[in-house]
């Protein structure tokens, strides 16, 4: 089993490579921006890929939905360019899902960080309030 497993994460860094560079290179959609693949999850049989995408600056799906929408409709001419390049029997099919990761992040960095600058007011006040010689 350990095989397969290794074997399933190789296709999918190897999907990941290639489709990031595919996409920047050949679609030309104007509603696509700036396009990362973040991950690449092949099935156990290899017969499907979910592909894992951000954007810059979408934090959330909603907004990444026009880009989602786009590259599934791309998905075949992209599954037809890596099979033309991958020494592969089958190339997966494709299935891009918005990676909101990246976002909720970006807001968990942000809440530890006011939750940090409350501490601090909170430890100076604290040090204000105590009589000399006590802090």
């Amino acid at each position: 089993m350990a095989r397969e497993f290794s074997r399933r994460e190789r296709v999918g860094d190897y999907l990941q490579r290639e489709l990031a560079s595919l996409i920047q290179r050949e679609l030309r959609d104007p509603r696509l921006g700036m396009v990362s693949v973040t991950g690449v999850d092949v099935s156990r049989d290899m017969a499907h890929a979910r592909v894992y995408f951000t954007l810059l600056g979408c934090d959330s799906e909603d907004e990444a939905k026009p880009s989602t929408e786009v590259l599934n409709r791309a998905a075949g001419f992209l599954r037809s360019s890596l099979a033309r390049d991958a020494s592969m029997r089958t190339v997966p099919r494709l299935r891009f899902y918005f990676d909101a990761s990246v976002g909720r992040g970006r807001d968990l960095e942000d809440l530890i960080s006011r939750a940090k600058a409350a501490d601090a007011r909170h430890h100076e006040s604290d040090e204000s309030d105590a009589p000399d010689g006590e802090a």
